[in-house]
C-alpha cells in the first residue's frame, strides 16, 4: 500500500467517525471540542492526503529511450525540462541509435524498464509487431496529419524526414553539371567517384536500394532489380558506402564527394553551417522517413508516458523539433518560416509524393538483403 491509500484511508476512517460527532452535535445546541477537534483532523489529513500525492508525483520517474547527439541535446537541454516542470516527474535519457533501443525492448521482454521510446519508422514496425507498444491515446492524433499515425495507432509520428539526393551546389556549377533530378541519375557516369551512399544497414541505403529497384521494375516485393542496377552501374560511381552521417558530412566538406543519397534533415543541418549543399527530391517522390514514439507497453508510469508522448507532438514542442533537429512538423498548426522549412519535407505537393515503404514485407526480407548486399556490391 503506497502512502497516498494510507493517507485516503485514515481520511475515511476520520470522516465516518465525523458522522457520529455530527449525530451528537445535532443534540448539543453548541459545537464539543471533541467535534470541533475532529473537523480539523479532518482538515490535517485532507492537506496530507494531497501534500503526499504530489511528492508521488514529483518521485515519479519516466525512462526515455530516444537517439544520442543533437537529438539528446535537445531534450535534454529544452524539451524534457518543460515537460517535468509542466508534470512534476522526472525523465531518465537513454541513448541509442533506433536498432540499439529495439535490442533494449527485445532484451528487457516481460519486464521494461523503458517507458517511451524514439524509434525511425522501420524498427518502429517490428517493435508493434513484437507486441512492445501501447496503443496510443486517440486525442494525441487530433491535429496531426494522417501521416502521422503508425500501425493500429500503436505509435505515432513526431518527425517527417525525407531520403532523396543532397549535392554540392559549388562543384556542380564548377563542374557545368544540373542538379539532379531522378533516382536513375545514381547510375550517370560523371558522378564516377564523387558519390557516396550508406550501406543498406542504414536507413537511407536501404531507401536507395528499394528506390533503385523502383526504377527497374521491381520494388519491395521483387528487390532484385535493384541489386543488378547497383552491380552493373552504381556501385561503380560510389567513392564509399559510408553509414556514418558524421563522416558523411566530412566528405562533403572536404570535397571528396558532390553527391549523396542522405536525409532532408541531415543536409538541412550541414547547409545550415555554411556549407553550399542543396536537397533535390527526385522526380518519381523522395522516400518518406518518419521519426516515431510509443509508450511501452507494461509501463510502471503509464499516464506519464501517453502524456509525454502528446506532448512532443503539441505545437510548441514541434516548432523546436522543427527548427532544430530539422525534422519536418507532424502538427498541421505549426508554421515555418521559408529559410526554416528550406529542404524538408514541408507542404502537400511534397508530403504526398514521397513513397511510402511497406515495412511489413522489409523487415522480413532485410536480413537476406544484408546477406546479398555484403556478397554482391560491398565484397
Amino acid at each position: 500500500m503506497n502512502l497516498t491509500d494510507v493517507a485516503l484511508k485514515a481520511l475515511l476512517a476520520v470522516v465516518n467517525t465525523s458522522g457520529s460527532a455530527q449525530k451528537e452535535s445535532a443534540l448539543t445546541p453548541t459545537p464539543t471540542r471533541r467535534s470541533t477537534n475532529m473537523y480539523k483532523s479532518i482538515m490535517a489529513v485532507s492537506l496530507l492526503a494531497l501534500s503526499t500525492t504530489a511528492a508521488l508525483a514529483e518521485d515519479k520517474t519516466l525512462y526515455l529511450g530516444a537517439y544520442g547527439g543533437s537529438t539528446e541535446t535537445l531534450f535534454n537541454e529544452t524539451l524534457i525540462p518543460m515537460w517535468e516542470e509542466k508534470t512534476g516527474a522526472k525523465v531518465v535519457y537513454v541513448p541509442g541509435k533506433s536498432t540499439d533501443t529495439l535490442a533494449k525492448l527485445r532484451a528487457q521482454e516481460g519486464a521494461q524498464e523503458l517507458d517511451v521510446v524514439f524509434i525511425d519508422d522501420g524498427p518502429m514496425t517490428q517493435a508493434i509487431g513484437f507486441g512492445y507498444c501501447e496503443t496510443v491515446n486517440e486525442a494525441t492524433f487530433d491535429g496531426l496529419y494522417d501521416a502521422a499515425r503508425m500501425p493500429e495507432n500503436k505509435a505515432v509520428g513526431v518527425g517527417i524526414i525525407a531520403t532523396g539526393l543532397a549535392y554540392n551546389t559549388e562543384i556542380f556549377a564548377e563542374k557545368g553539371w544540373d542538379a539532379p533530378t531522378s533516382w536513375t541519375d545514381l547510375a550517370d557516369p560523371k558522378y564516377k567517384d564523387m558519390l557516396s551512399i550508406p550501406p543498406i544497414t542504414n536507413g537511407y541505403g536501404l531507401h536507395a536500394l528499394i528506390a533503385t529497384a523502383m526504377m527497374n521494375g521491381g520494388g519491395v516485393d521483387d528487390i532484385e532489380p535493384g541489386f543488378k542496377a547497383f552491380e552493373d552501374t552504381i556501385a561503380e560511381n560510389v567513392k564509399v558506402f559510408e553509414p556514418s552521417s558524421g563522416k558523411m558530412s566530412e566528405l562533403f566538406q572536404t570535397g571528396e564527394i558532390a553527391l549523396s543519397v542522405w536525409g532532408s534533415g541531415r543536409l538541412k543541418a550541414l547547409a545550415d553551417s555554411g556549407f553550399p549543399g542543396a536537397f533535390a527530391y527526385p522526380e518519381e517522390g523522395g522516400i518518406k522517413l518518419l521519426v516515431t514514439t510509443c509508450p511501452v507497453i507494461d509501463s510502471d508510469v503509464p499516464e506519464l508516458a501517453q502524456d509525454f508522448v502528446q506532448f512532443v507532438t503539441s505545437p510548441e514542442a514541434q516548432k523546436l523539433i522543427a527548427t532544430t533537429l530539422a525534422w519536418a512538423p507532424v502538427n498541421k498548426s505549426v508554421e515555418l518560416t521559408e529559410e526554416e522549412s528550406s529542404a524538408l519535407p514541408v507542404g502537400a505537393d511534397i508530403v504526398d509524393n514521397l513513397i511510402e515503404v511497406d515495412y511489413a514485407i522489409v523487415n522480413s526480407s532485410r536480413g537476406e538483403w544484408t546477406k546479398s548486399w555484403t556478397r554482391r556490391i560491398e565484397q
